[in-house]
């Protein structure tokens, strides 16, 4: 899929959270890469390539306090080849995306992966 298609899923996708969360989303900034660095991989431990999705660098939205502020954006970063490595055509892309970035919103606001599975599970 052309780069430019796929920051638009990307987009389409931070555009569907829901108000109630939207509205305390702030200093976000949402990337897509091609693929994660080696140090990334070295950082969560992960080994083939379609095991790290997408991946979010920051300080969670649970755990700021009173002085948090004068700081670059968190980030969200969509990693392009590995979610098209495990998705046939461009609906099970679309639809990986924003599970994708869901998922990672889920990390800003501070859940953990197993609390993320949990969630959806239901």
């Amino acid at each position: 899929m052309e780069r430019e298609k796929f920051e638009k899923l990307a987009e389409e996708a931070l555009d569907q959270i829901p108000k109630k969360f939207k509205k305390l989303i702030s200093n976000l900034a949402l990337i897509v890469e091609e693929k994660p660095s080696r140090d990334i991989f070295e950082k969560t431990g992960a080994t083939p390539l379609s095991s790290i999705l997408g991946h979010y660098h920051g300080v969670p939205f649970k755990h700021r306090g009173p002085f948090y502020g004068n700081i670059p954006p968190d980030v969200i970063v969509i990693y392009q080849k590995p979610i098209e490595s495990i998705c046939s055509t461009d609906e099970e892309i679309k639809k990986k995306v924003r599970e994708v970035v869901f998922h990672e919103i889920g990390h800003y606001f501070g859940l953990s992966d197993k609390e993320l599975k949990e969630i959806e599970r239901i």
